[in-house]
């Protein structure tokens, strides 16, 4: 028996060979997953030696045969919470955070709306000097002032020495999101009945929630951790805590232990609020970036 086969049937197809990805993309690859560890341990390795410094008795901190492997306690935070009353201290410095913040967005948002919709492009550069000049330079005439008007000391003090930096910072985020915006909602709101700040308030405000919460978020964190106007112009009855955490260093003596304990305290709210905002704020740069 003959078997005819038809030489017009193509033969199976034959899988093609992999091309291999050249030594220099492979390498890149290699470089930059190589340079991500190194960097996230450079920035990781202080706040994990902080937390076990936090854990550990001043002799155990200079002991380097207990760096890693010791006897954990709990004392140092028991004096910085209970024996130091540090929960006034954090209560200060989240009111004073909040009060900063808030009324910077007050008082940003709009300003921000108006120099970026009515191209106000000196105040503009005004708000960006404002946010440039170094606060140092300006602790000594705040000083002057509020000790004559009897104020140093005060919340009041705390909270506008915070909004200096914080209204700035407001305002430069706020404008370049406000200049992604398209006008032609506005516009359309406008021919639809609404005033100017109408469509300010029903369309543009609205949509600016991001940007708004990314501006509010940075400057909650700088107020937090702000050290040089709470040291020379807060009181003791008015104390933050970047401030408080001095009080474990003494003229012969440090108490690491109790230092290390203070400064894991003032970190770690911020860190967990950094944590779950961390899309707000990448958001909202993001969108402020772009224009269109």
């Amino acid at each position: 028996m003959t078997v005819v086969t038809d030489s017009s049937t193509p033969a199976a197809a034959t899988p093609a060979p992999r091309r291999r990805k050249p030594l220099a993309t492979r390498a890149y690859k290699v470089f930059r997953v190589v340079a991500l560890i190194v960097v996230v341990l450079f920035l990781l390795a202080p706040l994990f030696w902080m937390l076990l410094a936090s854990l550990k008795t001043n002799v155990d901190i200079y002991d380097t045969a207990k760096a890693v492997v010791f006897s954990p306690t709990f004392e140092n935070y028991a004096n910085v919470l209970q024996r130091n009353n540090y929960f006034v201290f954090i209560f200060n410095s989240f009111w004073v955070a909040f009060v900063s913040t808030a009324l910077s967005i007050v008082l940003g948002v709009p300003a921000a709306y108006a120099m970026s919709r009515f191209t106000m492009h000196r105040s503009a550069l005004v708000v960006l000097m404002a946010r440039v000049i170094p606060g140092v330079s300006l602790l000594v005439p705040w000083y002057y002032v509020f000790s004559n008007l009897r104020m140093v000391g005060s919340f009041e003090v705390l909270i506008l020495s915070h909004m200096f930096v914080a209204l700035p910072l407001i305002v430069y985020i706020m404008m370049s999101y406000f200049d992604s915006l398209p006008l032609e909602l506005e516009e359309s709101a406008e021919v639809d009945g609404l005033t100017p700040i109408g469509a300010f308030r029903r369309i543009t405000l609205p949509l600016s929630v991001a940007g708004i919460a990314t501006a509010g978020i940075l400057s909650f964190i700088f107020s937090w951790n702000n050290f040089m106007f709470a040291l020379v112009l807060s009181g003791s009855k008015t104390k933050t805590l970047p401030v408080a955490i001095f009080d474990f260093v003494s003229y012969a003596s440090i108490d690491w232990g109790g230092l290390m304990a203070a400064a894991t305290v003032v970190t770690i709210p911020i860190m967990i609020i950094a944590l779950f905002t961390q899309k707000y704020i990448v958001s909202g740069l993001t969108a402020g970036a772009t224009k269109g």
